[in-house]
């Protein structure tokens, strides 16, 4: 992986709002390794920057957990298979293009386990698209798709056991125990997350935060 830099959630926010100002609709991602903060970073930098920016997760193109089931997948569950990658690749186009109306995307409920279609509307007004999720940088079809989509990404790293602990807890509050926690934590998890850390060189910064936000 390449060196990371140390930056501030201030030097990400000042750099995401450089980039909405550039327009007319700019996307930005943010990669990284389950559990590395990803979503949580997303998350401040569009509070941060407010109503002309929005946040659409990678996690909302889970496949169903009936599909899972179908396919026999439900045990890999978070791996790059296991989601709708073309699904994700078509919603990327649309909001490139601008569409002059609402665009809607789905979300991911880890309560349910499910993902829920239609629960994020991208308004044309919006000037930045925030995505964040494990696979924005695969070279691997159909996801290779993503980076030419994107304007600007990013890879986020973060201690590996600091990571780990944050699965492991992840798990535990939805239901797992602690010893199957960390079992998926160290098993599929450490997987997907070997995978991602070889795409950090095709992102246009990689970094790490000087104060990790919570995971």
């Amino acid at each position: 992986m390449p060196e990371a830099r140390v930056l501030s959630v201030d030097d990400l926010v000042d750099r995401a709002r450089t980039l909405a100002a550039a327009g007319p609709r700019q996307l930005l991602g943010i990669a990284g390794a389950p559990g590395a903060g990803k979503s949580t970073l997303a998350e401040r930098i569009v509070a941060e920057v407010g109503p002309v920016a929005r946040l659409v997760p990678m996690d909302g193109f889970h496949l169903a957990q009936s599909e899972l089931w179908r396919l026999g997948r439900v045990g890999r569950k978070g791996a790059a298979d296991t989601f709708d990658a073309n699904g994700f690749v078509s919603l990327l186009r649309r909001l490139h293009r601008l569409e002059p109306t609402s665009v809607y995307a789905p979300v991911f409920r880890r309560d349910l386990e499910e993902p829920i279609a239609g629960a994020i509307e991208v308004p044309p007004e919006v000037r930045l698209v925030v995505t964040e999720g494990n696979y924005l940088l695969l070279p691997d079809e159909p996801w290779d798709e993503v980076r030419a989509l994107l304007h600007e990404a990013w890879f986020l790293d973060l201690d590996a056991q600091l990571r780990l602990r944050r699965l492991t807890a992840r798990h535990e509050a939805y239901g797992r125990t602690p010893a199957e926690a960390r079992a998926w934590a160290l098993g599929s998890d450490e997987t997907n997350a070997t995978l991602v850390s070889g795409t950090a060189n095709r992102a246009d910064l990689v970094l790490r935060l000087a104060d990790p936000l919570p995971g």
